[in-house]
């Protein structure tokens, strides 16, 4: 079953209808990103490779460095994730199908949080202050449950990886901003590994105050900007296998 169209609600989940867009976009920077991401392609050779090569060079380079150089163009560093690993064609449409089933458990299972089908993948946001307390890397009781519950459904979905994002307001200077953004996806990714996660299926990134969602003006909008993002995307090899199994589709 596909998504609503664009604009509607399912549960609590935001479906944005934006995958040809994003496999577009996606294909368009693979050569840019392999020459940033230094994997010795040549230009024409990124532009002619397969899904396949795509998809394992993309693995190779980590969701985080991935999500930074498309980030910076699509201005999300965990869509960014989600763009980079996306694979399309009859692969891309089993894990869309997983990535439903798996975001209607996470809308019901995460209070508060905002849950949103992107592509290939999920945007799981949280506002800071259901993790943190203000200007704190410190978990609260209930961003704890929700990391938990987090935690949970990666335990259940096992073909999948995470990138959790860190961001603040634009109060005080670049650099604090920065480093509280780094130490928030830390400590998050933190207690997702010790409910069961594998640290190699979670990295993290920082992205300080360069990625706002609202005006840093009003306190609302400051309030938004100060969150935690989580990219959910297949994993390397789950995504070279589906490929394998559906060669040219």
């Amino acid at each position: 079953m596909g998504p609503p169209e664009s604009g509607e609600y399912s549960r609590g989940i935001d479906y944005v209808d934006t995958e040809a867009d994003m496999m577009t976009t996606a294909h368009r920077n693979v050569a840019a990103l392999m020459t940033a991401l230094t994997l010795g392609f040549s230009l024409s050779a990124c532009s002619s490779m397969n899904r396949t090569g795509r998809g394992a060079a993309i693995g190779a380079a980590g969701g985080a460095a991935v999500g930074a150089v498309i980030g910076n163009q699509v201005g999300s560093t965990a869509r960014g994730a989600i763009i980079g690993a996306a694979v399309g064609g009859a692969a891309g449409a089993i894990i869309g199908r997983q990535m439903d089933e798996q975001a209607q458990e996470l809308a019901a299972t995460i209070p508060g949080a905002t849950v949103q089908r992107v592509g290939e993948g999920i945007v799981v946001t949280f506002d800071s202050g259901l993790l943190f307390p203000f200007n704190s890397t410190d978990l609260l009781p209930a961003g704890r449950d929700n990391l938990r519950n987090l935690a949970t459904s990666l335990q259940e979905n096992p073909e999948t990886e995470v990138l959790i994002v860190g961001h603040t307001d634009s109060v005080g200077s670049d650099q604090y901003n920065q480093d509280l953004s780094v130490r928030r996806a830390d400590a998050a990714a933190a207690i997702v590994a010790s409910n069961g996660i594998p640290r190699d299926r979670i990295r993290t990134s920082g992205r300080g105050e360069m990625e706002p969602v609202a005006d840093n003006e009003t306190e609302a909008g400051r309030q938004e900007n100060r969150r935690v993002e989580v990219a959910i995307f297949a994993s390397e090899d789950y995504r070279e296998r589906l490929l394998r199994n559906n060669p040219g589709e």
